[in-house]
Formats: structure tokens, sequence, C-alpha cells
């Protein structure tokens, strides 16, 4: 059977299946509002995301880029030796080496990461260097160290007293388990050898006055670790991920879960289907529960987001996971997340 073009249209106007596309094909169609009055804004993982709030705020409220504002913003934990979970003082693997993981994400796509980085405090400007001056995205080991050492960062020791003196009592039984929201100093339960901190990273999320986004992750790794062991905070995709059109997304908590589900991806996609920020980070916190029921039982993972509306949201497997907001209202607000559990 021959169609010509008058049959061919009119078999079109039919609506048969194979003809038609659906209303929703093509994430063109998504074509969120920037208000311009919701812009600058700031967000981050934890209580402490506060003080590196503060720091990114500087660099926005004078009109300046999302990128350099995340990127000054968590050099404030990584610089902070009380926090050992990020920068110097982190707790070390379990053969006492301080290692560090971090990444960055522009608004035109450009990504830099490191991992597994001895020596130097600023994870995140190295990730940044990786970004902008190699043809890669992600460095690791003593090669991320080299590189590093080529751009002029400065060789020091990141092990304090205070985190050797608790890798040594961990020693002492070599247990390995994470404790549960142990980020956060008011909800967690009495302190531990080896349980202070011991899956925590600052994830950031900025949206500058020209409406563009931009995101940072850093951590110094579970506590105790396997030496060379790598989570989801240096993994584009992973620990953090923008799509400038959309959103972006950052995670904290047990990085494997993340990883393999690809969180911040996943919850970015979710907003590129109409989804708010909250609804997104709840469908990814449900997406890790429907596949391992048992282990998330155990677990904590919560995910951050903030789409192109300056609109934010998060969500995560236990009660008791904050996040600090910053933006021409409010400079020092904490948000309590909402959580499948409690």
């Amino acid at each position: 059977m021959k169609y010509n073009r008058r049959k061919f249209i009119g078999l079109s106007a039919l609506g048969l299946p194979f003809l038609a596309a659906p209303k929703n094909f093509g994430h063109a169609l998504y074509q969120p509002e920037i208000t311009k009055e919701n812009a600058p804004i700031v967000i981050a993982t934890w209580d402490f995301g506060v003080a590196a709030n503060a720091a990114a705020w500087k660099v926005l409220k004078e009109g300046g880029l999302a990128l350099d504002a995340v990127e000054q913003g968590v050099r404030v934990p990584e610089a902070d030796p009380t926090n050992p979970t990020v920068g110097i003082g982190g707790y070390p693997d379990r053969d006492g080496k301080v290692t560090l993981d971090a990444c960055i994400m522009d608004h035109l796509g450009n990504c830099g990461s490191v991992a597994g980085l001895e020596h130097v405090v600023h994870a995140i400007s190295v990730a940044r260097k990786v970004m902008e001056k190699t043809p890669h995205v992600m460095l690791v080991g003593d090669g991320a160290l080299q590189f590093a050492m080529e751009e002029g960062f400065k060789k020091e020791n990141l092990l304090t007293a205070e985190s050797e003196k608790e890798w040594k009592k961990w020693l002492k039984t070599a247990q390995y388990k994470p404790i549960i929201n142990i980020e956060n100093k008011a909800f967690a339960p009495k302190r531990l050898p080896g349980n202070k901190f011991n899956h925590d990273t600052i994830g950031m999320l900025a949206l500058d006055a020209n409406g563009n986004l931009s995101g940072a992750c850093t951590t110094s790794g579970m506590a105790f670790k396997m030496h060379g062991r790598v989570g989801d905070s240096p993994i584009i995709g992973a620990g953090l991920y923008v799509d400038n059109e959309i959103g972006g997304a950052t995670s904290t908590g047990v990085g494997e879960e993340v990883i393999r589900n690809v969180g911040s991806f996943l919850v970015v996609e979710l907003m590129r289907q109409g989804y708010s920020p909250e609804e997104a980070c709840k469908e990814a916190v449900m997406r890790i529960i429907r596949k391992k029921p048992e282990t998330a039982k155990e677990i904590q993972v919560g995910f951050l987001a903030l789409n192109k509306k300056g609109q934010y949201g998060a969500y995560a497997i236990q009660k008791g996971f904050s996040f600090a907001v910053c933006h021409t209202e409010n400079q020092k607000l904490v948000v309590k997340g909402n959580s499948y559990y409690g």
C-alpha cells in the first residue's frame, strides 16, 4: 500500500500511537522561570554549612559567580581543624592516612575532581584547577598530589593530634560501623571512639544574580575506611551534579549507596520531569530504600537540591538531617530536612 502526503497527514491527525509524540517529549519543553528575586541564594549540607554559606555569600552579594562562591564557601570547613570530616583534621583511614575527595561543577557543565588526595588542605581548589587546567575530569592519589604541587599548593600534614588520638582509640577494636546522623552534633548519640562524624560531607549549591548555578562537594570520607576507598563525593553525578537548565543536587551519607543509584544526577533529572526539589530528593531516597530495604534501615543518605527558580528542598532516609540556607532575607537559616524513617 502506497501513502501520499495527503494520506499521511490524515493518519497523523488521527493520533496513531506510532506517529504521535508524547506531550512532554524532550527536555526542551521544561522551561523553569528564572525569578531574579530568588537569586542569589546558596545552600549547604548540615549545620556547619552556615559558616560556609557566609563565605559564599560575600561573593554572591557583590554579583560574583556561583562557581567562585561555592569554592570559597566549602574552603571554610576544609580549613577548620575541629571538623574531623573535611579537610585538615579529617579522620584518617585505617592506615592512619588522611585522604581527601572533592569535586566542583559550573553552569557550563565543566567539572573537576580529586580523590585520595593527601597533604593538601583545600581539595576543592585542586579540583577546580583540574577542571580549568587539564583535559581531564578526575585525578587521584599520587597523581593528584603531583598536580597540586605543580600548581603551587602547599604540602602539609593533615593529621591533627586530636584525629590521631581518635584513630589510635579506634585501633583497639577496629570496629567499622558508621553511626547514623553522627554529623549532627545536636542529634548524635554519646560520642564513642571512632564514631564521631563518621560519614560526613559538605555539599554546596549556589544560584548567582545572573541566574547561573554551580556546586561543590568536599570530604575526608568515612573515618577509618580502607586505604584507597573513594565514596560518592568526588564523583560527578553521584555526590554532585549541576545542569544549568534545571538545577543542581548534592548528597551526604553513605556514599556507596549514592554511587549505586547515581543519586545527584537522578535528582536533577527528576526535577527536569517537573518534580519539586524536595520531591526529587525523596524519590532518590526511595530508590535506595526499595532496592535495599534492610540496608537502608542502618544507614543515612540525604539529598539536597536547588532549582533555577531558587527553590530548594531535601530528603533523607533517617531523621536528623539538616541544611543551611543563605539568601537576601536570611543569612543563617537552618532547615530540618524531612525523612522516611521518623
